[in-house]
C-alpha cells in the first residue's frame, strides 16, 4: 500500500488465501488509489472471475491508459477462471506494459504452483497470500484492530466476539465499526456491550464455562450446562466439544512445563497472556491423568453426539450435564 500511495507499482498483484477480508481491503484500495475519480471510466476495468476468461483480462491489461498515468485492471474472483487459461497470463506477463496494473483477488488457499502463470505472476510483480487466523489468534487480532482504530475493548470482551464470531475478520471487523457507533469515545467496549450488539451472553457462553470447570465450580457448571441445554443454539455440542478439548489440552501443557511465567507459558500454549491464570487454576485441580481420562469423555461425548454408541433418545443437552459432571468429579 505504501508502494502504490508513491506511486511505485508492479505490473500484476496477485492477491490470495482464504482470508478475504485482507484481499477485499487490498483491492477497494487498489480500485480508489491508482487511477484518479475522474479518469475510471477511461482507465479503470472491473472484472468478475464466473464471467470472464483469461483472454478477456490480458486484452483490457494491453490497453494503454488514455487520461490517467496507470491503468487499473481489478479481476475480482479469479478463482472462478479455469486453471488452463491462465497460460495466456503468462504469455502476457513476459512483455507486460509497466502503465497497466493487473490485480487479480484469487480467494482460495493458493494458485497453483505448476502452472506457467504462478511463476510467471512472482518474477513480474508481486504476490500477497494471506489465510485465515487460528482462533486463539482471533482475540488478539481484535485487541488490535480495536487500538488502531483508537478505542479500547476489554480483554474478556475480545474473548467473547472471536466465541460468537469465530475467524471470520470481515464479520468481526464489521460488528466492532457497529460498536465504535454505540459506545462513545473514551469508553471500552465491554463484556455486556458484546452481549447486547453481538448476541452473546457475557454470563452463559463456552469461555465462562470453561473457567467454571477450571476451579471446579460445580454450581456455576450447572447452571451455564442447563443454559445451554435450553438454548441448543448458543452453544451447539460439536463447538462446545471443540472448545473444551482446547482448553484441556492447554492445561495438559501448563503442567508439563519447566518455564511457567506468564509470558513463557502464553507462548507455548498459544493464548494471550491475560489467561495464563486461568490455566494455573486449573492445573491446581486436575491432575494429568485426571486430565486423559476427561479427554476421553469428550471423545465418548462427541462420538454419542453423532449417532455413534447413541441410542438416539439421549439429547445433547443431557449428554453434555452427563460431560460435564464426569469431568469435575
Amino acid at each position: 500500500m505504501a508502494d502504490v500511495t508513491a506511486g511505485k507499482m508492479a505490473p500484476v498483484y496477485l492477491l490470495m488465501g482464504e482470508e478475504g477480508y485482507y484481499i477485499d481491503m487490498l483491492s477497494d484500495f487498489f480500485e480508489n488509489n491508482v487511477v484518479p475519480e475522474e479518469n475510471r471510466d477511461f482507465d479503470q476495468a472491473v472484472m468478475y472471475g464466473k464471467d470472464v476468461h483469461m483472454t478477456d483480462v490480458v486484452g483490457s491489461a494491453s490497453q494503454f491508459p488514455m487520461m490517467s498515468e496507470h491503468r487499473l485492471v481489478l479481476v475480482k474472483e479469479a478463482q472462478d477462471i479455469a486453471l488452463k487459461e491462465w497460460d495466456v497470463l503468462a504469455t502476457y506477463l513476459e512483455k507486460a506494459t509497466e502503465r497497466t496494473v493487473l490485480v487479480l483477488c484469487y480467494r482460495k488457499d493458493k494458485l497453483d504452483g505448476r502452472i506457467k502463470a504462478a511463476s510467471a505472476i512472482k518474477k513480474a510483480g508481486v504476490i500477497y497470500q494471506r489465510n485465515r487466523l487460528y482462533d486463539n489468534e482471533v482475540p488478539t487480532w481484535i485487541l488490535n484492530y480495536v487500538k488502531q482504530n483508537g478505542r479500547t475493548i476489554t480483554e474478556k470482551a475480545a474473548l467473547l466476539m472471536s466465541e460468537a464470531l469465530g475467524n471470520n475478520l470481515s464479520k468481526i471487523s464489521n460488528e466492532l465499526k457497529k460498536l465504535f457507533v454505540t459506545v462513545k469515545e473514551g469508553e471500552a467496549i465491554t463484556d455486556a456491550e458484546i452481549e447486547r450488539n453481538v448476541g452473546v451472553s457475557k454470563d452463559y457462553n463456552i469461555f465462562e464455562l470453561q473457567n467454571a470447570i477450571g476451579r471446579k465450580d460445580v454450581v456455576r457448571c450447572t447452571k451455564i450446562v442447563n443454559y445451554f441445554a435450553d438454548n441448543p443454539k448458543a452453544a451447539p455440542m460439536p463447538v462446545v466439544v471443540a472448545n473444551l478439548y482446547e482448553f484441556l489440552l492447554k492445561v495438559m501443557i501448563y503442567h508439563q512445563l519447566t518455564d511457567k511465567s506468564q509470558y513463557a507459558a502464553a507462548s507455548a500454549m498459544g493464548v494471550n497472556a491475560y489467561f495464563v491464570k486461568d490455566y494455573e487454576r486449573a492445573s491446581r485441580n486436575y491432575t494429568l491423568p485426571k486430565l486423559a481420562a476427561c479427554i476421553g469423555y469428550l471423545h465418548e461425548a462427541d462420538v454419542r453426539s453423532k449417532g455413534v454408541r447413541n441410542t438416539g433418545t439421549v439429547t445433547d443437552g443431557e449428554l453434555l450435564k452427563e460431560l460435564v459432571f464426569k469431568i469435575i468429579h
